[in-house]
């Protein structure tokens, strides 16, 4: 009983390094998994002063954004819309091109894509202008717009037919809170404590044996 009641205090420091050992394991994994999609780079980039308004503005993504629920906002200072037909999104590039004429001065890009986990992803950006683009040559018959596709958003570029975007929450919102980081944290804590309760259990069922295996041995001397 005096040797078993030595090993266990040197077997539960063990149990209690592997615990460790696992939970870290397990919360490194947690991370990665829950990482969302991201915007790396804008073109303008942000705050760029250029000479004349771009012919299209793009963003660049971490991956390749889905293929619905996008759409690009691209106004000028006095809040007039030049974004002109639907995304293309090619890779992980989402491309809006700008109608022709725009003025000199301030513009607002505002972008909503969903990512390739199915999160949207919205952010805005501010480049400005020189000098105003040429107007392009008129002719005596009205030009033909483009069609506005089923879905679309006003004053947006042209969702994707079809499609009913989901409101989505502001821009600079947090990453949703992970629970998984905290079950996991509860696991650990709890798998300590059992264990520090069986060593504590384990150390007086064996010191009071020993003590009866003494006074025994006390007793026939």
């Amino acid at each position: 009983m005096r040797h078993v009641r030595r090993r266990l205090p040197g077997l539960v420091p063990g149990f209690l390094v592997l615990a460790l050992v696992l939970a870290a394991a397990l919360l490194g994994l947690a991370g990665p998994a829950s990482a969302h999609d991201a915007a790396e780079s804008t073109s303008p980039a942000q705050g760029a002063a250029l000479a004349a308004p771009p012919a299209e503005v793009s963003v660049t993504f971490s991956s390749k954004p889905l293929g619905i629920g996008s759409s690009f906002s691209v106004k000028d200072a006095g809040g007039t819309e030049w974004a002109d037909g639907a995304v293309r999104i090619v890779d992980n590039v989402a491309t809006q091109k700008l109608r022709p004429g725009g003025p000199a001065g301030k513009y607002t890009v505002a972008w909503r894509v969903v990512g390739s986990d199915s999160h949207p992803i919205e952010g805005t950006f501010t480049f400005t202008a020189a000098s105003g683009a040429a107007a392009p040559a008129t002719s005596g018959t009205s030009p033909v717009g483009s069609p506005t596709a089923a879905g679309a958003v006003p004053g947006m570029g042209t969702a994707q037919p079809g499609i009913t975007e989901e409101p989505s929450g502001p821009a600079n919102a947090g990453e949703p809170f992970q629970w998984s980081i905290v079950l996991f944290a509860v696991v650990v804590v709890g798998l300590l404590v059992a264990l520090g309760v069986l060593a504590r259990r384990r150390l007086g069922v064996d010191g009071d044996a020993g003590d009866d295996g003494d006074t025994a041995e006390d007793g026939r001397g």
